[in-house]
């Protein structure tokens, strides 16, 4: 009899989960289930003055921590598009200090600088910075060993780029596993940072992002189109335990439906996966909470905008902006005559607040933040606009997540095969989500074959 792997939810790590699943083994039918009416997720593509623009994420790193290319770069070329990908210009980018932009400071590992500043002591410790498997906050790490302002003027919103979160929140081992590794045998933060960056296997010189030309959407639509079965706008409601392996309840109460599964991958947010794993024995649940963000999209007549690819805007500025992208200046591929694009990010962990306004209101707050800082009175009226909201998007990682998440793996290994993925256990950006996808379909091929 044919076995069946279910695979619940259509983002990034479940269409890889589902590929490397077929990949592996086509002998085995796979099931991809999504909610929404398209898979993809948070890499949507849309269009703004008649051209792309991404709704969400826009690039993905280039080289593996491990070295060579990462997994997005590895999917691509599987599913034909390696020659689609494209680099950002040498365009540098800034952060904002006290309403005047300043470049990003060079020699640092996410804005903490290796060489500890005159101004703050990196005395030795007696033992190293951090116990094996230990876990603190970056914040707790970095802001005695190089200052708050460091802190709060560059680390925190390069960290804010990536998850909208705060550096005395974030776990330092999911957010910069390299220092927290480092740091295990280092006696200062000097030297910990300096191995950090010797560890790194990234090739010097080589492109550090990409992208894929004319759209994310691209990459989604290559992979969902190699996969055999594809069923979205379907809401799975429950799961539980049948025979030897899953039974999940699928559709509405009134009109409910039953698919069976040798195995399973979840490959959906913390929350729905807790609810779904709330009859399986010993899977308590990794408590994660997530932040929101807004990102507007504007394209306004050609207008004259800082030789940037973007900045960066630390919460201290007391804005609701915490990033802009000058999108024609960032990537040249999106440039078109006449046209200036930009995007900017609104929304912290914490700061739900600013996300409360309309959509016309939400506008022109970022238009209003983003003339004063770019020294304007006022933007030009734009020729289109989007405004793309993701509620709960990205996950808030506090020290001890990895060892939680290790846990609830632990419990699941008791069951019939069953798997979790995606940003909630392992990390957010593309490369890591889809690392989370693929080493969750190799654990259900793994107690398959078994």
């Amino acid at each position: 009899m044919t076995q069946r792997v279910v695979v619940v939810g259509g983002g990034i790590a479940g269409l890889a989960a589902a590929h490397r699943l077929h990949s592996l083994r086509p002998d085995v039918e796979v099931v991809l289930l999504d909610q929404r009416e398209r898979p993809g997720g948070k890499l949507a593509t849309g269009v703004l003055a008649g051209g792309p623009v991404e709704r969400g994420a826009e690039s993905f790193l280039m080289g593996a921590p491990e070295g060579g290319p990462s997994a997005a770069v590895r999917l691509a070329g599987e599913v034909g598009l390696g020659a689609s990908i494209v680099h950002p210009t040498a365009a540098r980018a800034a952060v904002a200090v006290d309403g005047v932009l300043r470049d990003l400071p060079a020699g640092t590992l996410m804005g903490i600088p290796i060489q500890a500043p005159d101004s703050v002591l990196d005395e030795p410790t007696r033992s190293p910075l951090l116990a094996p498997g230990a876990d603190v906050t970056v914040g707790a790490l970095v802001r005695p060993r190089r200052g708050d302002a460091v802190v709060d003027q560059v680390v925190e919103p390069l960290l804010g780029g990536v998850y909208a979160g705060r550096a005395d929140r974030l776990s330092l081992r999911m957010a910069l596993p390299a220092l927290a590794s480092a740091a295990e045998g280092s006696h200062t933060l000097t030297e910990a940072l300096r191995a950090a960056v010797a560890a790194s296997r990234r090739t010097p010189g080589a492109p550090v992002f990409g992208t894929v030309e004319g759209g994310m959407s691209r990459l989604v639509d290559a992979v969902a189109a190699a996969l055999p079965d594809v069923r979205c706008g379907v809401t799975v409601r429950a799961l539980r335990r049948h025979g030897a392996g899953w039974r999940l309840t699928l559709g509405s109460t009134r009109d409910a439906a039953a698919l069976d599964a040798d195995a399973v991958v979840l490959a959906v947010p913390a929350r729905p996966a807790q609810r779904l794993l709330e009859g399986v024995e010993g899977a308590d649940p990794v408590p994660l909470e997530y932040a929101s963000v807004a990102l507007v999209a504007l394209a306004l007549p050609a207008t004259k905008v800082p030789d940037l690819s973007g900045f960066l805007v630390p919460a201290t500025e007391g804005l609701a902006v915490k990033a802009v992208t000058f999108f024609d200046r960032k990537w040249a591929h999106l440039r078109r005559p006449g046209v200036t694009l930009l995007r900017a990010s609104v929304g912290r962990h914490g700061d739900e607040a600013q996300l409360q306004r309309t959509d016309d209101a939400l506008v022109g707050v970022v238009r209003a933040e983003v003339a004063r800082l770019i020294g304007v009175d006022a933007l030009p009226e734009e020729l289109d606009r989007g405004v793309y909201r993701w509620g709960g998007a990205l996950p808030q990682y506090t020290p001890h997540h990895a060892d939680r998440v290790a846990a609830l793996r632990a419990a699941l290994a008791a069951h019939p095969p069953i798997a979790v993925a995606g940003a909630a256990y392992d990390g957010v950006g593309i490369p890591a989500c889809i690392t989370s996808g693929r080493a969750a379909a190799d654990t259900v091929l793994a107690r398959l074959s078994a």
